[in-house]
């Protein structure tokens, strides 16, 4: 193997809070409140509207908790309307010979894994921790993840164990974290047994942090253009937080207005296939029981014309 191979491999260490809010948009010492957060609760949600950052900001929590950049101390996954206990934790799956074994789940493996390593912190993410059935995909662990239940004295035995499998307990080393949509209509609340359990916190837009405006000017995005969309999404934020049926969980992020890599041609054009391909869908979504001219209006109004 390559020495830039092994160098690949090997995880960078103290990942520093510098490291951690170099190119976000929120401040350090918001990041900083998080973080604390994060490490005394040991399970914490990013809640908030589309776009607004969160598993960008996740991954850098994440980062900052292990205080190096340890991808192996690192393990995530996405919850959907059809994610399982079985997958979670443990189940039966079929066999190539045409039966059934034991089979640990994901959360499982990484606790086996943490709990041989309990001088590390290691860091669960769950990404749409609301799109499942949290009650049925925890289980037994729905207890297990309380802070203060994270020993052997808490364990328990599992729903697929015999009389010989060991009990099972989540380790005090493990940290979860979720990240939530709070702008789909099409999902319940989180379970308030699950609620208890996490502390939450709220991202936002952040049109108004000097780093959003930095981060356009990094890719040549004019002056103009920029005062252009923080003041035109600003006011479409604005209406949508007066809207009483929708509300501050239905902003407009500003992760819609930054690119990642080098804009296809004007950046005129580059906004204007922001507005039509992604924010005008969107409205329309939120705005699906309104007249077509109205949702063209609002779109109307985030036009940018270069020579105006």
């Amino acid at each position: 193997m390559p020495d830039n191979a092994l160098e690949e491999m090997k995880p960078e260490t103290n990942y520093s809070i510098d490291e951690a809010v170099a190119g976000l948009f929120i401040s350090r010492k918001a990041f900083e409140n998080i973080l604390d957060l994060f490490a005394s609760k040991r399970n914490l949600i990013l809640q908030g509207p589309p776009g607004c950052g969160k598993s960008f900001i996740a991954l850098r929590l994440a980062y900052a908790l292990l205080r190096a950049k340890d991808k192996s101390r690192i393990e995530t996954v996405q919850f959907h309307q059809s994610y399982s206990y079985e997958d979670f934790i443990q189940g039966f799956r079929p066999t190539d010979g045409g039966g059934f074994r034991r089979a640990d789940g994901v959360f499982f493996r990484f606790c086996e894994r943490a709990r041989k390593d309990l001088d590390r912190d290691y860091v669960f993410v769950i990404d749409e921790i609301n799109r499942g059935n949290l009650s049925k995909i925890f289980g037994e662990a729905m207890l297990l993840i309380e802070s203060d239940k994270r020993s052997p004295e808490w364990s328990v035995s599992l729903t697929y164990g015999d009389s010989t499998s060991p009990k099972f307990y989540v380790p005090p080393n493990i940290h979860l974290l979720g990240m939530m949509n709070t702008a789909d209509r099409s999902l319940a609340m989180v379970d308030y047994a699950l609620r208890r359990r996490f502390a939450f916190s709220t991202l936002g837009p952040a049109f108004d942090q000097p780093t959003f405006s930095s981060h356009l000017e990094s890719f040549e995005v004019p002056a103009g253009l920029i005062d252009h969309i923080k003041g035109r999404v600003g006011a479409l934020n604005e209406a949508i937080s007066k809207d009483t049926d929708l509300g501050a969980r239905y902003l407009i992020g500003h992760s819609f207005f930054c690119p990642d890599r080098k804009l296809a041609g004007t950046h005129a054009t580059w906004y204007a296939r922001v507005i039509d391909s992604e924010i005008k869908p969107l409205l329309q979504e939120y705005w699906f029981d309104k007249k077509e001219s109205q949702i063209n209006d609002a779109v109307d109004a985030l036009r940018f014309n270069a020579l105006s």
